[in-house]
């Protein structure tokens, strides 16, 4: 009687591909939620505003703002050139001693900019331009006293804008 000898080749289970793809999708996915968990510990959320309850109160008197500037006819013309930004204000009414334009980001409120334009000539308020991120931004152009404010939508490669009060009732 003879005896054959089967050879069986035996491979150690971590030498197979199976069991690590089966390890792998799930290790993907816990790499992803500490990824995604260390973003949002990191990057700060813009978009929730600490003080909502007193921003929803004031909404009338932001109205209240835009209505004296639509009653006054007011008209911002900006010009930017040479990392300078002029505005010529028209309209009845006196003009005040300084306005202030808000550069608000469209996502990031910490990328907001404000600047305070002094006259330069009769209805002329000038200031050096901010470093912004180029895109769209927000224009808020106030007085000093904050009694008339003009808004408007403004891109960083624009060399003029014209603002007209709108009528918001």
């Amino acid at each position: 009687m003879t005896t054959r000898t089967i050879d069986q080749h035996v491979v150690r289970w971590y030498r197979e591909p199976w069991p690590w793809i089966l390890i792998g999708l799930p290790a993907s996915a816990v790499i992803a939620g500490i990824v995604t968990l260390v973003i949002a510990v990191r990057n700060e959320d813009g978009l929730v505003a600490e003080d909502y309850y007193k921003q929803g109160l004031a909404i009338n008197q932001v109205i209240e703002r835009e209505q004296r500037a639509v009653q006054m006819g007011l008209k911002a013309q900006m010009l930017v050139a040479d990392n300078n930004i002029r505005i010529h204000l028209d309209g009845s009414g006196e003009r005040p001693g300084r306005i202030v334009v808000r550069f608000v980001h469209p996502t990031r409120a910490g990328e907001d900019r404000e600047i305070e334009l002094t006259p330069v000539a009769p209805g002329w308020y000038q200031a050096v331009l901010p470093d912004l991120a180029q895109g769209r931004w927000r224009l808020q152009i106030e007085d000093g006293d904050t009694t008339w404010r003009l808004t408007g939508v403004w891109t960083t490669n624009q060399k003029s804008l014209l603002i007209s009060a709108v009528d918001v009732s």
